[in-house]
């Protein structure tokens, strides 16, 4: 049992609910800026859950694509918006079935060994649904979009994926849980992305070879209707009893200010890989 989830307390920031207008780059800035104020001792270990209208969340590599601005025109053209975040790995598919958790923990003197951050994300996933007949297996679903080896499938049949971002002496680690809708056709989505960018024709770097059929919802996988909200009440409910307090907040002072630094950063970042092609 991983020793990271059980804190005195933890803080809570909710975005959940669905926001049409609240934008994946405000997300990234967000999860920056509570990494520099867990980090610097200005805020407790932190939780944040969020969801976005339907974004396309590209990875760094992703910009390297042969014809990305191809890509770029096909998500637009299935009313997609897209963004490049500010850390590694592939194009992720975000929608309003789609929710993401966020950790944050300070890191140690020692440092947290980066398989603890995704063991206590795994745990945390196993204890929201344990009473689910199923196993929840961590390990590389060759065919999914950002295939990693802590991809959390059902019978071989992946519904979410974990990452990590190190910084300001805080370790976020992050989810995003398919809760609802069909897990193949977000997998199409993001397969038709790195068709018409012509992944295949790059020489550099390696994109998945995207095979619709792996990919599911919580919903599919477990036959049961699941809400994004059902799922935010058995998170809430295991992380109650990892923690003595557990207290709802939104960002404070010094806060506000880093958060405008990170997303104007995200910002300028964003127009000048995407929007100068």
């Amino acid at each position: 049992m991983s020793e990271l989830l059980r804190q005195e307390e933890w803080r809570f920031i909710d975005q959940s609910g669905f926001n049409p207008y609240f934008h994946a780059i405000q997300s990234f800035a967000m999860d920056d800026t509570l990494c520099r104020s867990v980090g610097s001792g200005e805020s407790p270990p932190t939780l944040r859950a969020w969801v976005h209208p339907p974004t396309l969340v590209l990875g760094i590599q992703d910009t390297k694509l042969p014809n990305l601005e191809a890509g770029l025109q096909y998500l637009q053209e299935n009313d997609y918006n897209r963004i490049v975040r500010n850390s590694g790995g592939l194009a992720v598919a975000l929608d309003e079935g789609v929710l993401n958790i966020s950790i944050i923990f300070p890191d140690t003197a020692k440092g947290i060994d980066i398989n603890r951050g995704y063991d206590a994300m795994w745990e945390l996933i196993k204890l929201m649904f344990v009473d689910f007949d199923y196993d929840i297996e961590a390990r590389e679903i060759v065919g999914s979009y950002c295939p990693g080896s802590y991809d959390l499938s059902i019978e071989g049949k992946k519904f979410a994926g974990i990452s990590q971002r190190r910084i300001r002496k805080a370790v976020a680690v992050q989810i995003y849980l398919c809760v609802s809708g069909s897990g193949s056709k977000r997998a199409a989505l993001v397969k038709g992305f790195y068709e018409h960018a012509q992944y295949q024709a790059s020489t550099k770097f390696v994109f998945p070879d995207i095979q619709v059929n792996v990919m599911a919802s919580l919903s599919e996988l477990l036959g049961v209707e699941l809400s994004v909200q059902a799922v935010m009440q058995r998170f809430l409910q295991v992380m109650n009893t990892k923690c003595d307090r557990l207290f709802m907040d939104q960002l404070q002072g010094i806060e506000l200010e880093w958060f405008k630094e990170y997303y104007e950063r995200m910002v300028k970042r964003n127009e000048q890989i995407l929007f100068e092609k």
